[in-house]
């Protein structure tokens, strides 16, 4: 019997890890969609960097805020709707033929997207057995880290190939999806935990919230380097010579080292708990950071320093929500926002002062700079009492 519940809990974890996969995947669509939207809708720079920041907002910063709702509530039928909804809205923009459609069209795949992650990382805590937790976890951020990459490469293919106007057969994956979630029953009202129960009388203490605060504050940190690279690593290489194809290849190896680097970080957790591998990922993904963002050569050795880099950077982000669901068990779903959505939202924050700062001291100086927010993360991070972790 307990074997069977293990292979059913291993199925759902899939199945979950399958849909956060397509939710990055999808969510991912308009950085390689705005070259040929943009001309397309006549939209400007400024209109571009407004449309993606409302899809930032959206899809990550109203995380914790969905996840409060779905703690009080039982809404796990919305499961079945997500990455749909993500996938119909992202594929008809394609099809918009003015900036307010278009602008609709972004926010409600943004939506989608946001509330599938609190959901979706709840429900995996909820199904994956007791000394799997964090396997199960880092599994499931790897899945949407894998899409996450993939998705320029597939987009920018597809479009080239059969253009906006197929943009609509995309969606297709989403709804075989969605029948198959709908099948095994993750949908349903009330999913209990096949690990040992928690204590639902368990009541958060004010210090248990301060340090949730902080361990959010550390992430948000972290997730300033890590967006900062992302946004801004295609144009640094750009600006040094390099063609826009071998800059998206070279971003594609670092989002690959992150959906790895999460694999293993989230393996560690369950061995070495989940402060030790946290502090040891950011520690450790300063080294590789900082030596590739300060060489000006491109060479074997960079490749692979990048692919560490990419690691360092995520390792730590299955512990963070691992440890954030035992800080806050019965509110595991904002628990599970605050450290997929919120902390990339506060990540854009920095990346923004970033690329301000580059404007003034150049591009490179600044993203070394980023290295600082790492060394910072590391260090609240070791204020964070181990015992607060039940």
């Amino acid at each position: 019997m307990m074997k069977q519940k293990l292979r059913h809990s291993w199925y759902a974890v899939t199945l979950l890890t399958t849909g956060h996969f397509f939710s990055d995947f999808y969510a991912n669509f308009l950085p390689a969609l705005l070259p040929i939207i943009m001309p397309k809708l006549g939209l400007s720079l400024t209109m571009s960097g407004l449309l993606v920041m409302i899809l930032s907002f959206t899809s990550n910063v109203l995380q914790p805020f969905f996840g409060y709702i779905m703690d009080k509530r039982s809404l796990n039928w919305l499961l079945l709707f997500t990455v749909p909804g993500s996938a119909i809205f992202i594929c008809l923009t394609g099809l918009a033929d003015t900036k307010i459609t278009l602008f609709i069209l972004v926010a409600l795949s943004g939506l989608a997207v946001s509330v599938f992650h609190p959901l979706g990382s709840s429900l995996v805590g909820k199904v994956a057995s007791a000394n799997k937790l964090g396997l199960s976890i880092s599994i499931f951020v790897a899945g949407g880290n894998l899409g996450f990459a993939l998705s320029p490469v597939i987009i920018v293919y597809f479009t080239e190939n059969y253009g906006l106007s197929a943009l609509p057969l995309l969606m297709i994956p989403s709804l075989i999806l969605a029948v198959a979630l709908y099948q095994s029953g993750l949908g349903k009202p009330r999913i209990n935990s096949i690990t040992s129960a928690e204590n639902s009388s368990h009541l958060t203490k004010i210090s248990e919230q301060i340090d949730l605060i902080k361990l959010n504050l550390a992430m948000g940190l972290r997730a300033w380097t890590h967006v900062s690279v992302t946004t801004f690593l295609p144009v640094l290489l750009v600006s040094r010579g390099h063609s826009a194809t071998f800059a998206g290849v070279m971003l594609t190896i670092f989002l690959i080292g992150a959906a790895l680097g999460g694999l293993y970080g989230g393996y560690l957790s369950d061995k070495l708990g989940c402060k030790k591998v946290i502090i040891a990922s950011l520690a450790l993904g300063i080294i590789p950071t900082y030596v590739f963002l300060s060489s000006l050569e491109i060479s074997w050795w960079t490749w692979i320093v990048l692919f560490f880099c990419g690691a360092g950077l995520q390792g730590s982000a299955p512990s963070s929500l691992v440890w954030a669901q035992k800080l806050l068990p019965n509110n595991a779903g904002m628990a599970s926002g605050m450290m997929l959505g919120l902390s990339f939202g506060l990540g854009g924050i920095g990346a923004a002062i970033t690329g301000a700062l580059a404007d003034s001291i150049t591009l490179a100086t600044s993203l070394l700079l980023t290295t600082i927010p790492l060394a910072l993360a590391a260090l609240i991070t070791a204020t964070i009492p181990e015992k607060t972790m039940h």
